[in-house]
């Protein structure tokens, strides 16, 4: 017999009480990028294909990429690339049982974070 008081009860968790945490964050942020990754390398695969291709198909890859949706997709993927290794690295060091304690994971987060927004930043400092 179905149970009358289901709809009654809360989810669990529920959306209201429940408060993400860095360590789920980063770990989805991860799956983000490392998907965004594979869009961005498509986009240089299809640039690549154009140039061998025709003129034509390379003035029009090259206009996309080149555009400023075209700037931000690769800047916003240059910091995908950052964050993807260095959550990478991360991973590697709790693979050795090391920093799975909250405060050092906590720290570990924010260092991810940190540090591919600077080295984001200082890559595009040296290709400019």
């Amino acid at each position: 017999m179905a149970d009358v008081n289901r709809g009654k009860r809360p989810l669990s968790p529920h959306l209201t009480i429940y408060r993400p945490q860095l360590t789920s964050l980063t770990s989805i942020l991860t799956r983000i990028t490392g998907n965004a990754l594979l869009l961005a390398a498509m986009l240089i695969v299809w640039w690549f294909l154009a140039a061998a291709t025709s003129p034509e198909a390379f003035a029009l890859a090259d206009a996309v990429i080149t555009s400023f949706l075209g700037d931000l997709i690769m800047t916003l993927s240059l910091w995908a690339l950052w964050y993807h290794l260095l959550a990478g690295v991360r991973h590697l060091i709790w693979d050795n049982a090391i920093g799975l304690d909250i405060p050092t994971a906590y720290k570990l987060g924010y260092a991810v974070i940190g540090g591919s927004v600077v080295l984001t930043l200082l890559t595009l400092v040296v290709i400019a």
